[in-house]
């Protein structure tokens, strides 16, 4: 983008006397950059300057709307009015991912959402990761039933560079006599990895969009003689600001998907970036000056998609003759707690509903382990406590991958919960914080969020008793051999997990909606929550004393040197827990921090340690708790966690507990700790955890 100079603009301003209308003021709203901007409700297509504004409509990540008679019948309303708002060219397009997933994906596939497109009339979309979810061969279908252009430019025939299935390299629109060029771009970040489609092997290449999207661009303003050039990148901002730092002053605007985050429209290189988040939540419009074929200055904002926009009929009529198809109104179970199917709880830790769906794997299979990845919960809602429909279990679950058992030694069970790690450290790390980015059932483990931490995945017990049998936790062996159930994108190699080559025990025609339906209307009520089955551990500690005895006086109490760079500690989320048979969990008593000698004393109370003995004489049991620190900033988590391995002894206990003595120094074991240190206030406020 090469804009005039201020001055200049200012002196047009006065010698023709015309007065701009500053934007409605918002929150989503990003300043103009020159004075000369245009209003988002009323446009002028011809200045008497000869400058002609150019309206850029933008969407991106469709996806479970698409199955929905909510936010994208909005969406349609949305983009006619703004449409109808401006008295200037306005161009409408999208930004990948809008084909699915959606609840009518396992049925009618790409069908409904390209339904709704061609209602939208858009100019052109770019093809996101998710436009092959049904298969590489169903392209040229999806292509061929759209009324718009589909844009790969830099995804192309590996032999020949040319598009393929009926995509296109670019396209180019003129509205009043403003020439636009489009472009659509992905990076490998989302194709490799987010499908299970080997591109090189279907003789597809991803070219450097850094270079052939400069390049492209390049070629519309020279030799195409374009006006503005829109890049469509379903790249994510991080990668779309590499995009506008690669180019040289000839891609306008780019309207970003992929990672699914509110980006208000702003600039970066001379080049406007924006992204609505995802689902139709958002329309993003962007005002373009443009004089003599360059753009000059320009405004923007993202419009929310509220419930009080009407919602178009035919799109409505549209969803509804698809969701007629399936009955996804009726109710298959309740749940009496929340079923929390967001992207952030299920990418960074345990949830009740990832807790449900790989229960209801592995007792499907018959497995020992079942493992979903979070990137297959989709919907980002929560549902419940009430009743859930089967639409509610599609949204969430909304691929048509099925269920699959493989054979894994315990080592490789290791290297497969490891691989989906997401370190602090990382570049995704440093932008969404540390990730476990999986559900798990029938094993529990600790996961260590550091790339210096080896391994990764640590303190692992597999259930050894069957699903719907008392648990029976046992340490991990790692020449065992475990049935593991997955889901096809996984056993394929999708989101990385090393399994493209296990052996397959079984292979099932099931779709994982399937299997959870069938498991909830077979309980008719569930009542999912954590467990502890994935322990996020940021440092680890040292119990003074590896042995501790619980001797039926009333306390243990354990002490030990506190995490560097410890500043306080939430003396609430302090628990010790049982990873073996019974796995249960007390909380702690008491907590004290002496920050002067960095130390930590943690007290318990015997009664309640006693359901943690389970009969035997010594326990092996794990300390957990949260503490602040400022060892570095953090992304999503508000605290460090930190754990202390160590063995109970509970011998003198049993035998007191069995001779029916009752024998408490409640007051000596307190003043210890208090000797210690100054007790922490357990009802002061806590760091939030997730």
């Amino acid at each position: 983008m090469r804009r005039v100079t201020t001055l200049f603009l200012l002196v047009c301003l006065v010698t023709t006397g015309f007065a701009p209308v500053t934007a409605q003021p918002t929150t989503d709203s990003a300043q103009a950059v020159s004075p000369a901007s245009t209003s988002a409700t009323e446009t002028l297509a011809q200045t008497e300057n000869n400058s002609t504004t150019l309206t850029v409509l933008t969407y991106n990540d469709i996806q479970t709307a698409a199955a929905e008679d909510g936010n994208l019948p909005r969406l349609v309303t949305l983009i006619e009015r703004r449409r109808a708002a401006h008295d200037n060219p306005t161009v409408v397009a999208g930004a990948g991912d809008q084909i699915s997933p959606h609840a009518l994906s396992p049925v009618s596939q790409w069908r409904a959402p390209v339904a709704v497109l061609n209602q939208i009339d858009p100019d052109a979309d770019v093809v996101g990761n998710h436009e092959f979810d049904y298969g590489l061969e169903q392209m040229s279908n999806v292509t061929a039933d759209s009324e718009f252009p589909w844009l790969a430019t830099n995804l192309v025939n590996a032999s020949t560079g040319e598009s393929f299935d009926g995509t296109e390299n670019y396209t180019i629109v003129e509205h009043d006599g403003v020439r636009v060029g489009f472009i659509g771009v992905v990076d490998e970040g989302a194709t490799y990895g987010k499908t299970n489609i080997n591109f090189s092997e279907r003789g597809l290449e991803v070219q450097d969009f850094r270079e052939k999207g400069p390049q492209t661009a390049e070629y519309l303003k020279s030799e195409e003689d374009v006006d503005v050039v829109v890049a469509l990148a379903h790249t994510g901002v991080p990668e779309a600001k590499e995009l506008a730092e690669a180019d040289e002053g000839n891609i306008d605007v780019i309207a970003v998907g992929d990672d699914e985050i509110k980006y208000p429209p702003q600039e970066t290189s001379d080049t406007v970036i924006t992204e609505g988040v995802a689902r139709a939540e958002y329309l993003s419009e962007v005002n373009l000056i443009v004089e003599g074929g360059e753009v000059t200055s320009w405004d923007g904002r993202l419009i929310t998609v509220t419930d009080d926009i009407p919602k178009d009929e035919n799109a409505s009529a549209t969803i509804d003759d698809y969701r007629s198809e399936v009955n996804l109104d009726s109710t298959v179970g309740y749940s009496e707690t929340e079923l929390n199917a967001t992207f952030a709880a299920n990418y960074h830790g345990e949830t009740g509903y990832g807790n449900l769906v790989t229960d209801a794997m592995r007792e499907r299979v018959d497995a020992d382990v079942a493992i979903t990845n979070a990137g297959g919960i989709r919907s980002d809602s929560v549902y419940g406590p009430g009743p859930i429909t089967g639409g509610d279990v599609f949204n969430t679950l909304p691929f048509a991958n099925t269920l699959v058992s493989v054979e894994l030694t315990g080592s490789e069970l290791r290297e497969t919960l490891a691989s989906q790690v997401i370190t602090v450290e990382s570049e995704t790390g440093q932008q969404y914080g540390s990730e476990i980015s999986q559900q798990v059932s029938g094993v529990r483990f600790d996961w260590i969020p550091r790339e210096d931490a080896d391994p990764k995945i640590r303190d692992i017990y597999v259930n050894t008793a069957g699903p719907t049998e008392d648990p029976n936790w046992e340490r991990l062996d790692e020449n065992e051999t475990y049935t593991v159930a997955v889901n096809s994108f996984m056993a394929g190699g999708g989101s990385s997990y090393p399994l493209a080559d296990a052996p397959r025990v079984e292979t099932t025609d099931e779709l994982l909606a399937t299997t959870v339906i069938d498991y909830l209307q077979a309980r008719g009520t569930v009542a999912p929550e954590r467990e502890g089955r994935m322990q996020r551990v940021t440092s680890e500690v040292t119990v003074d004393d590896a042995t501790v005895a619980v001797d039926g006086k009333g306390k243990m109490v354990l002490t030990m040197d506190a995490p560097a760079n410890t500043t306080s500690v939430d003396a609430d989320s302090f628990s010790v827990v049982s990873p073996g048979p019974g796995s249960a969990s007390v909380s702690a008593e008491q907590v004290t921090y002496d920050e002067a000698e960095n130390r930590l004393v943690v007290r318990f109370d015997e009664a309640e340690l006693a359901a943690l003995a389970d009969g035997a004489d010594e326990r092996e049991l794990e300390l957990y708790g949260e503490y602040d620190s400022d060892d570095y900033e953090r992304a999503y988590w508000s605290s460090s966690r930190l754990n202390a391995d160590f063995t109970a002894n509970f011998e003198d206990l049993c035998a007191k507990l069995v001779s029916g003595e009752s024998e408490s120094d409640d007051s000596e074991t307190s003043g210890t700790a208090d000797e210690q240190a100054q007790s922490v206030d357990a009802s002061a406020t806590s760091p939030a955890s997730a």
